[in-house]
Parts: structure tokens; sequence; C-alpha cells
């Protein structure tokens, strides 16, 4: 009789957990993330085992995403414990994916931007350049931070700024900036930066709504003070 092969039998730093901290979910197999989320195998084989067998009782991922609980427990090795935790992840999955536009965060005005985005930037101990990519009905697609530290024009270029625009099919953006100083008003080098995604804006079809500058609970628009 062979001995059945167990999680403890492979290194410490190829285990699903251990790889998803170092690379990442994306980095881990379907087997592997099954097995995350049953966490433990049974007497006679490991975790990784009774996911293989899971994927394998499904014939792959397409018949596993409509499994109910009965037909996880008729496996060896799923009790109705661990059914329920990989129903509820895969309920979890379906949710995110079918996430409805409609419940995207909507920009109408300068208020709707710092609203969004003041608790998160008002404490902040450095400048952070942050663009919000909107769709055509002004709702908020992405977020992405751009640069971290001292605004200055020559740092912030626009490529990077519109290259994020393109992948979302943004029809629009707003920029953001803290000031750790809490106050907000722009500086020379925040109107020269505004001006030059304004024009490259213009060149590219993708138009700047906004540049607002979060401070301590307070913020400045640049398209009200005439720069956008």
């Amino acid at each position: 009789m062979t001995s059945s092969f167990m999680i403890r039998d492979v290194p410490k730093s190829e285990r699903p957990r251990e790889r998803m901290l170092r690379d990442g979910a994306e980095a881990l197999s379907n087997q592997e993330l099954i097995a995350l989320l049953l966490r433990s195998g049974t007497k006679s084989e490991s975790v990784l085992q009774l996911s293989t067998r899971v994927i394998q009782h499904f014939n792959g991922l397409t018949l596993f995403k409509e499994a109910q609980v009965k037909e996880l427990t008729a496996i060896k090795g799923i009790g109705e414990a661990k059914a329920i935790q990989l129903l509820a992840a895969l309920e979890l999955g379906k949710r995110v994916y079918h996430f409805s536009s409609e419940e995207r965060y909507v920009i109408r005005s300068p208020e709707d931007v710092a609203q969004y985005m003041m608790d998160e930037m008002r404490q902040l101990n450095q400048e952070h350049f942050i663009v919000l990519y909107l769709n055509t009905k002004n709702q908020v697609l992405h977020k992405e931070t751009i640069f971290i530290g001292s605004l200055n024009a020559s740092i912030v270029h626009p490529r990077e700024i519109f290259r994020e625009a393109f992948r979302y099919s943004a029809a629009s953006i707003v920029c953001l900036h803290n000031h750790p100083s809490g106050d907000p008003e722009p500086s020379q080098q925040d109107i020269e930066v505004t001006q030059r995604l304004v024009e490259s804006g213009k060149m590219l079809g993708i138009a700047l709504l906004d540049h607002v500058i979060i401070g301590d609970r307070r913020f400045s628009s640049l398209k009200e003070k005439g720069y956008v």
C-alpha cells in the first residue's frame, strides 16, 4: 500500500497559501484556489488531491459553477461545511461578474468627486495623483493612482494617464491630488499640469472634466476656477 501524498510533503514556499501571498491569486491553478477554500483534506489524501477530484467530478469549471450542495457532498471528503464554503465563493464570484453598472458612482460635480475621495485622501502624508475614469454616463469605471510624490508637470505625463483611459474605454476623466498641508488652493504647478492634460485630452477625444485638489475636509476645483 503506497502512502498518500500530503500537503506537508510540498515545500512550504510552493503551497497554495504561500504562493498566493507571493505571486497573487491569478498565479494559482483552479485546483489550488479550490484547495484554499477547502482548507483541509482527509486522513488519506491532501487538500490538493481532494480539490483535484472536485474539478474532475464536474469535468472542469463549466459544470462546477452550477454545483449544488447535494452534488458536492456526494464527493468523498466534502461535507456540508466545505460544500457551503465552495458555493458561497461561487455565488460571490457570480455577483462580482454581474455587478450592475447602475451601482457605479456617478460624478456630476466637484462635490461628488470630493465626497467620493475625501476620506481616502485627506490624511495622506504624501501627494497622491489619482485619476477617475468615467463612461458616457459619468459613472466611475476605474480609479488609478498614477503618481506619488510632489506634483511636477514633467513627471505627471499625459501618456500614463490616457493609456489607462483607452484601456477602460473611458469617455472622460477626473484628476485629483491631495495637499498634505490641508490647504487645497492650487499652486502654479497644479495649474500647469491641468492645462497640459486639458490640451492632451482634446487631441485624444477624452475630456478632462475637472482637476480636484483635496485638503483637510476642504477641496478646490480647477474647473470652477476656470482652468478646465
